[in-house]
């Protein structure tokens, strides 16, 4: 039992040194890129959308090869499930292996047609949901109700569609009501 203990503690002594020690000069951990770098690594980034499921970067590297040099494949998952989204992006070690890569547009790989275009940049500060105006306090100024952003932002619809069925109001206010009543 002591030897097991002792060993115990030489081996977390290790791991301490080993955690207190600056990494290998090989692997420099995450790597914290500027705003520049980012723009200058997606101009020579390109997009991949319909890929496979169960395709590897492995694969898709070997489909964009012959393009280029390829420096990074990252396939995109879902972080709740784990599952592949069904896209990806490539990273060149070029910008011209893009120019030539968007050749393989609507390719066949692993029996799907893809589609290659080049990787856009998101720029700090502007989003794509952003529609210029808040949307959850919104409320239209506007006294024609029959538009469809006044409906929308204003927080009623003025005619229901379909038929609504009132059986709630029984169970809350005692109000006796058949099955079918509409108000």
């Amino acid at each position: 039992m002591e030897e097991e203990a002792e060993k115990l503690k030489e081996l977390q002594n290790e791991v301490e040194k080993q955690m207190n020690m600056s990494p290998p000069p090989g692997n420099a951990g995450p790597v914290i890129m500027s705003i520049e770098e980012k723009m200058e690594a997606d101009a020579r980034s390109i997009y991949v959308g319909n890929v496979d499921y169960g395709a590897t970067a492995e694969e898709l590297e070997a489909h964009f090869h012959g393009c280029g040099s390829v420096n990074r494949v990252t396939i995109l998952c879902d972080k709740f499930s784990g599952h592949p989204k069904g896209f990806a992006y490539i990273e060149f070690s070029d910008k011209e292996s893009v120019r030539t890569s968007l050749a393989l547009d609507e390719s066949l790989f692993r029996g799907r047609q893809i589609k290659v275009i080049p990787k856009r940049t998101n720029r700090p500060g502007i989003s794509t949901t952003d529609r210029g105006f808040p949307r959850a306090r919104y409320r239209a100024r506007t006294t024609n109700y029959n538009s469809s952003r006044s409906r929308f932002y204003s927080g009623f619809n003025s005619r229901p569609r379909g038929r609504v069925y009132r059986a709630g109001l029984e169970r809350h206010h005692g109000i006796p009501l058949t099955k079918k009543s509409v108000y």
